[in-house]
């Protein structure tokens, strides 16, 4: 069951009320009969266990993520290919 944090309007109260989510909003304060009004209030709820983005999700990668950086890390044929060739290393050298 939900619980409401209400606020009252004479008194300044805040009190809250466990509620169905279909009963109706208070109408009054129960300390000094005033108007209350419903306040926002933050949820406090933790997703624990199998089956949550945060345990089974984060920080894994899909696959095509992953051939993808697999593909950008190896080097392709063609830079492994070229080598310095012992012409091009004597004129290198000569030129120093």
């Amino acid at each position: 069951m939900p619980i409401y944090e209400y606020q009252c309007k004479k008194c300044g109260k805040q009190f809250e009320a466990f509620q169905g989510i279909t009963e109706p909003d208070l109408k009054t304060c129960k300390f000094c009969k005033g108007k209350v009004h419903k306040m926002m209030s933050l949820s406090s709820f933790s997703l624990k266990g199998a089956g949550w983005y945060a345990t089974d999700y984060a920080g894994k990668k899909s696959i095509a993520t992953e051939k993808k950086e697999k593909t950008e890390t190896t080097p392709s044929v063609t830079e492994s290919a070229v080598k310095e060739t012992p012409a091009a290393a004597s004129t290198s050298s000569k030129e120093d």
